[in-house]
């Protein structure tokens, strides 16, 4: 199964890295993608390192490399139809508001919306924040 993992920024995104492993161990294909928040706890080079695949980590591409091209303006919707599950783990408060009320602002957003693949979350958060 192509599965793409959705890593938000939240103290137990460091659990994230060892999902990647396992979810190899079991004959999955991982891909990532990473929030902006999300790279405040990790790097995109140990989800490179652990799943083999470039790591997603902004919408409109390489912003040193001189700005968005046609490619990454659209690579949302090409991830979208190569995944058969979109996981979120770890999935914050802010993340899971942004999905129930169609924000489209960042890289994981535009395709959890274009997506048409089975989406599973997993809620990271204090517990009075999911109250």
């Amino acid at each position: 199964m192509r599965i793409t993992l959705g890593v938000t920024g939240g103290v137990a995104a460091y659990k994230a890295a060892e999902l990647v492993r396992r979810l190899q161990q079991e004959g999955h294909s991982v891909h990532v993608v990473m929030t902006r928040a999300a790279r405040e706890f990790l790097t995109p080079l140990t989800f490179a390192a652990l799943s083999g695949q470039k790591v997603i980590t902004d919408l409109f591409g390489d912003s040193l490399g001189g700005g968005a091209n046609l490619e990454s303006a659209i690579e949302h919707i090409a991830v979208a139809q190569r995944t058969d599950l979109l996981l979120v783990a770890p999935a914050t408060a802010d993340i899971i508001a942004k999905f129930a009320h169609g924000v489209a602002d960042d890289f994981l957003t535009t395709l959890y919306l274009a997506s048409t693949a089975p989406v599973v979350i997993a809620p990271a958060m204090n517990v009075n924040m999911w109250n």
